[in-house]
């Protein structure tokens, strides 16, 4: 059986190797990298607001469309429209955070997870670059290892760089 929330006691020194290897190594993870270019882009806007998908069309106005009714972005309309003429996830070429988040409670699609689940955040330019090539990592303060969902889940990658790190912390220690 497995140990819940209030059975396990965190191991300070691992949580502190952990968030280390995070900070150092979660801007080279293919998966954070996606994330990174998920917020880049301008997420729905493509899909109906003059976007690559459906290019802004001029509609002519028929007796059925009143003034101030319909014509929104969703199907290629004047991109006043709906939430999905304004983009999803996008940083509209602004910039912002993303977060390194445990796998065990992967949130939907451009939510954010549990701040049980953060590890840390990542800081983007407008183009989806990581600020001064790292991302500025920030460790969230609020991650736990075992939750009610589960324990410690990293992407493979940060997964390798964990054990690479704690392999060399078992030959400093003899």
């Amino acid at each position: 059986m497995p140990p819940s929330p209030h059975e396990l006691r965190e191991n300070a020194q691992f949580h502190s190797i952990l968030q280390s290897v995070i900070g150092i190594h979660a801007h080279e993870d293919p998966d954070v990298r996606s994330q990174a270019q998920a917020m880049a882009s301008s997420g729905g806007a493509n899909l109906g607001s003059g976007g690559s998908l459906f290019p802004q069309q001029r509609q002519r106005r028929t007796w059925r469309q009143a003034p101030g009714y319909g014509g929104g972005g969703g199907a290629g309309g004047n991109g006043a429209g709906g939430a999905s003429s304004q983009g999803g996830m996008g940083s509209a070429g602004r910039g912002g955070h993303i977060h390194v988040y445990d796998y065990r409670h992967p949130p939907d699609f451009g939510r954010i997870p549990d701040p049980e689940d953060i590890f840390g955040s990542l800081e983007l330019d407008g183009e989806g670059n990581f600020v001064d090539g790292h991302g500025n990592y920030q460790s969230s303060g609020t991650y736990r290892i075992c939750t009610r969902d589960g324990i410690l889940g990293l992407s493979p990658f940060l997964r390798q760089r964990l054990i690479e790190r704690l392999q060399q912390e078992d030959e400093m220690m003899g």
